[in-house]
């Protein structure tokens, strides 16, 4: 393969159907051709797919990682809902450290993970989402249940591998 890999972390059904539910609402259906997504690489080389796959199974061999939906944030032409997660972020400092001589500069610089539920929007429109969502925004756990490799070819993510984490059925978003 040569496409590039993207990692991701999968939520739970019920949060995935939330989030993707947001983004099927916001986001510009021409350009929405991904699903609701949390991601932890943007572009890993595919010559690293065997050895991120082993790593990715080793780290779910824990359990899965308590996770938060923290708050809207403005991206300036959209919006995005800020998950926080100590756990997942350790995972993902410890798989940064691991490929650091290959990460992009967008990778390689600190996590700020999030889930884009609207993008490449004019800055007035994503100003009003943001201001409705913060109007009766509750901070609400949500379910981290695997990590996920994808092939990325320009267009809807390809599959090369997905696990769950210690104790977490199939039962994938996405």
């Amino acid at each position: 393969m040569t496409a590039p890999l993207i990692l991701s972390a999968l939520f739970g059904p019920a949060d995935f159907g939330y989030l993707d539910g947001l983004r099927r609402a916001h986001f510009p259906a021409e350009r929405n051709v991904i699903a609701a997504h949390l991601t932890m690489f943007h572009h890993l080389p595919p010559s690293v797919a065997d050895e991120l796959e082993r790593r990715v199974a080793e780290l779910c061999r824990a359990p899965a990682p308590k996770a938060v939906l923290a708050e809207p944030i403005n991206l300036g032409r959209g919006v995005a809902l800020r998950v926080r997660s100590p756990e997942l972020a350790e995972m993902r400092a410890e798989l940064a450290e691991a490929f650091a001589t290959m990460l992009t500069p967008q990778d390689g610089q600190g996590w700020r993970a999030h889930v884009t539920i609207q993008n490449k929007v004019r800055p007035e429109e994503a100003r009003a989402l943001l201001a409705a969502l913060q109007a009766d925004w509750r901070e609400r756990p949500v379910a981290i249940v695997g990590l996920a490799g994808w092939w990325y070819r320009d267009g809807p993510w390809e599959l090369a591998f997905k696990r769950s984490f210690r104790g977490v059925g199939w039962g994938f978003g996405w």
